[in-house]
């Protein structure tokens, strides 16, 4: 049987070698590659399509979230286990919104983290008992949502950031919201405002709102 390749993104040198030697411990699973950041965290895989990227939040330019939202688009069979110190429920959220299988702390034992790996190199989603009870309390709480037939031209990132515009939330805080960098949220936001041809922010959230996306 084949080992499960594994790509391991985070910007801590130290951290990987842990990892890497952990990984390496077991005959199940083999380091292929690394990267220190969310843009060779992208290369990286599209060039040696592992089988699991073990995936951290926080990294200089394009952050965790971003990439595995990135990654899952382009090769869905790569599946991706956040690894992070971050709890809280808007990162948990924010990374399975994006494609993540799985969410493990760094703090976490070895023999979780190999059968963490382990469990979504093989398709299955897993997170500590903590997380994945906020989450179905999160999930039954939801109303499901559909892209609305009047926004088709936009994108489903774009229309994510239309509903925080229709709330009247900041760029600021729609980056905070989403996980991504100012600069990209402004990108979006011009992006919308040229598909939709309105005038500006507020203009694309009454229509928003209008429409019945709040």
């Amino acid at each position: 049987m084949k080992p499960i390749r594994i790509l391991i993104a985070d910007d801590h040198l130290l951290l990987r070698d842990g990892l890497k030697a952990l990984l390496g411990s077991t005959s199940d699973t083999k380091v292929i590659a690394e990267a220190s950041t969310g843009e060779e965290a992208i290369q990286l895989a599209i060039s040696h399509q592992p089988t699991v990227i073990l995936m951290d939040i926080q990294m200089p330019g394009i952050n965790g979230i971003e990439a595995t939202r990135r990654i899952t688009k382009e090769l869905p069979d790569t599946n991706i286990l956040i690894l992070t110190m971050f709890d809280d429920d808007h990162s948990v959220f924010s990374a399975m919104r994006a494609g993540a299988r799985g969410y493990i702390l760094k703090g976490s034992k070895h023999d979780e983290m190999l059968r963490a790996v382990k469990a979504v190199a093989s398709g299955e989603a897993i997170f500590s008992p903590g997380i994945a009870i906020r989450m179905i309390d999160f999930f039954s709480r939801m109303h499901p949502t559909q892209p609305h037939k009047s926004f088709t031209e936009l994108t489903e990132r774009e229309q994510d950031v239309l509903q925080l515009l229709a709330r009247n939330y900041s760029n600021a805080r729609i980056a905070t919201e989403l996980v991504l960098t100012p600069k990209t949220v402004r990108n979006y936001v011009s992006s919308i405002l040229n598909k939709l041809q309105a005038a500006d922010r507020a203009e694309a959230g009454e229509r928003a709102r209008q429409a019945g996306i709040e």
